[in-house]
């Protein structure tokens, strides 16, 4: 095979993002995900049954290119309350998640401006913005704008932005254990964090169960693709598998190779063992200069510096910081500091884990 045809191939590997596009496409994902896991009685109030996507005129060819988003609507009593699902899922934290959020949202309210898709009322519907994080480790951004924002005089007060989200923590949310029955997201969630062969089976074994019904063929095969071909390479990347658009063949594949995936999942917790150490090393590190950040410059110096330090992942960087911190005169000086050791691609002592400054990598 040539380099041509190498990269050729790779370019039409189905992503992880494009997996979640395909699953989350149906309505039947996103009425469980919305049953299941958002908080407060008003859900009940949704008319789920008028679940559908928001065509293509509601969304700008910025937004498009910028956000890779699905976005749903639903009656909520006399209007529509729009459903914003953000497909960029990434496996480490992104601090600058809710500006993000923002500008999402800014241009999504500016295309339904254009398009004169308004309330009776002449107004904007609301919009829930929701973040799925399939990362190994907690989320630690802030998940609302206002604390990424320097203090300012009590007079710009009103003017200060307050964009939140509403954050759902996949691997917390399974290891949680109080998910819904017959949920198709909660399965999701399920297979996200599973680390053996015998309980992805299982699901495998209920989906099948679940999407019997002619009409879900789709949702059937949406999955069996991304059980096919996204799930496993993660976890059995020396395994040639087939593509498989049918989920009796997907559990058939993972019956076939259930002694290569427990070797693999034994290694992979090993492995997985290191590195939750290492990063108990970091989180205590980032602990301990934060209080001393908040002794020496006070708590707003230290909420600013929290998410900058979420991108060191170099304990020696971590470790170097501590020193300037003992001898820096005031905390513009420490902030100006830490977002340079943030910025620097490269970590002290050679080891990996540095972070660029436009933030964590995917």
């Amino acid at each position: 095979m040539t380099r041509g045809d190498t990269e050729h191939t790779a370019k039409r590997q189905p992503t992880h993002d494009s997996g979640y596009k395909l699953l989350f496409a149906h309505a039947a994902m996103v009425r469980d995900l919305l049953r299941g896991f958002v908080p407060g009685a008003w859900v009940r109030e949704l008319d789920l049954s008028t679940l559908e996507r928001a065509s293509g005129s509601y969304v700008s060819d910025d937004l498009r290119d910028r956000a890779d988003d699905i976005i749903w609507r639903v009656r909520w009593g006399q209007d529509w309350l729009y459903i914003y699902v953000l497909l960029e899922f990434q496996s480490s934290v992104d601090p600058w998640m809710a500006v993000r959020i923002q500008t999402y949202i800014g241009l999504l309210y500016q295309d339904l401006i254009r398009a004169e898709q308004l309330s009776v009322a002449g107004r904007l519907p609301p919009v829930l913005p929701v973040v799925l994080y399939n990362g190994a480790k907690a989320w630690s951004a802030a998940e609302t704008l206002e604390p990424l924002i320097e203090p300012a005089p009590s007079v710009l007060e009103a003017y200060r932005p307050r964009q939140g989200y509403l954050l759902l923590d996949e691997q917390q949310i399974a290891r949680s254990g109080a998910l819904p029955e017959r949920n198709l997201s909660a399965a999701l969630f399920q297979l996200e964090a599973s680390r053996g062969s015998a309980p992805v089976m299982a699901i495998v074994r209920a989906l099948i169960d679940w999407l019997q019904a002619p009409e879900q063929r789709d949702l059937r095969r949406a999955f069996a693709v991304w059980l096919g071909r996204v799930f496993p390479p993660r976890r059995l990347p020396e395994v040639e598998l087939p593509a498989l658009s049918d989920l009796h063949e997907v559990y058939q594949m993972l019956t076939d190779n259930v002694e290569s995936w427990t070797d693999q999942w034994k290694q992979e917790g090993l492995e997985q063992g290191l590195e939750q150490g290492l990063e108990q090393g970091r989180e205590a590190a980032r602990h301990l200069l934060l209080r001393l950040v908040r002794r020496r410059f006070g708590p707003t110096t230290a909420e600013q510096s929290a998410p900058w330090l979420a991108q060191i992942r170099d304990l020696g960087a971590l470790e170097a910081l501590g020193d300037q911190l003992l001898v820096l005169a005031d905390g513009d000086a420490w902030l100006n500091a830490l977002r340079e050791s943030a910025a620097d691609p490269t970590p002290s002592g050679g080891s990996a884990g540095g972070a660029s400054a436009d933030g964590p990598q995917r």
